[in-house]
């Protein structure tokens, strides 16, 4: 288990700023220094979801929850106690103050569901897609779009970049042909990577997940011109002082010839689905509760469900953030 890494300031991590990206394995120390570069260099914040909220809940599984997976978040039967939560909803990228008005960026909802057993994580976004399909892409990605001597990007790099990876513009297409969420709690956020649920009996199920809004809303753009750039936090208190946001968390059912190790890959909307069990939001925590450590999906994870081995995008999830987790607090 990577929990800390040193700080990037190797000649050969500065040099992976602008050296081509070759089939080797990506250095997730690499990818880090370019999220910063890429976002401004702000200090004290993380790589990705720099600007966020801190939330605290609960999660009530569903009554046949146990029959996909025996995780014991999935077998908790008395609703009366149902499984702590600790949250954090934030804005895609290392910029701590991207404007809430901002469409294609996605919105980013890490929980941690908690048990002595161990705990369940997952870091959820705002489209049912993700960037890219590899760490090597994800760098080069990120590359084309780093600031140059006049310290701003190339567009023609990123032009050339996105015609040789067509792949990339999935998610910005998808995210700006909709409107603006006007809450946090208002919009549904996916697992973009396929997971495996196993139950008591040994029955293994693939499903990628997805946390359903009880209450969606977006902003017209009228309405989106009159906003200040940091309203979702403000809102999220007024909604929270009426009652939880809740969500429900779906698997979605891959059927035989579905993409189920390419997170830039959606499954088609027919697919089966099953209700795990309905988030509740209930309110906000400081900032300190979720910073001390990672939201890591990749080790957070408790017998009876596991993440995909055959995801590159999945796997470098685990040492980017110990990375990121390392540079903001030092």
């Amino acid at each position: 288990m990577i929990r800390s890494l040193p700080l990037l300031a190797s000649a050969a991590v500065l040099a992976s700023l602008a050296a081509p990206v070759s089939a080797e394995e990506v250095d997730p120390g690499a990818i880090v220094a370019l999220q910063f570069a890429v976002s401004g260099n702000h200090k004290g914040v993380r790589a990705s979801g720099a600007k966020g909220v801190c939330l605290k809940g609960q999660f009530t599984p569903a009554a046949d929850a146990a029959s996909l997976s025996k995780a014991p978040q999935f077998g908790k039967s008395d609703p009366a106690m149902p499984v702590p939560v600790t949250a954090r909803f934030s804005m895609g990228g290392g910029n701590p103050k991207v404007s809430d008005k901002t469409k294609p960026t996605t919105r980013g909802f890490a929980m941690r569901m908690q048990d002595p057993a161990g705990d369940m994580t997952f870091v959820v976004i705002s489209a049912p897609v993700f960037s890219t399909r590899t760490p090597a892409q994800l760098l080069e990605f990120l590359q084309v779009r780093a600031p140059g001597p006049d310290g701003k990007p190339d567009p023609e790099k990123i032009k050339a970049f996105a015609a040789k990876n067509p792949e990339t513009g999935r998610q910005a297409a998808w995210l700006n042909a909709r409107p603006v969420p006007a809450s946090f709690a208002g919009t549904d956020y996916w697992a973009v990577h396929t997971y495996t649920l196993t139950n008591a009996k040994g029955e293994a199920t693939k499903a990628r997940l997805k946390l359903v809004a009880a209450d969606k809303a977006t902003l017209s753009d009228d309405e989106l011109k009159v906003k200040p750039d940091s309203f979702y936090a403000d809102e999220l208190k007024e909604r929270l002082a009426r009652g939880p946001a809740k969500f429900d968390l779906v698997a979605i059912l891959p059927e035989p010839g579905d993409p189920t190790t390419d997170a830039t890959a959606d499954l088609p909307e027919e697919r089966r689905t099953r209700t795990l069990g309905t988030l509740a939001i209930t309110g906000i925590e400081p900032d300190s509760t979720c910073d001390a450590a990672t939201f890591d999906p990749v080790v957070d994870l408790p017998e009876g469900i596991a993440g995909p081995a055959d995801d590159p995008m999945f796997a470098i999830r685990s040492p980017a953030y110990a990375v990121s987790l390392s540079r903001r607090s030092n």
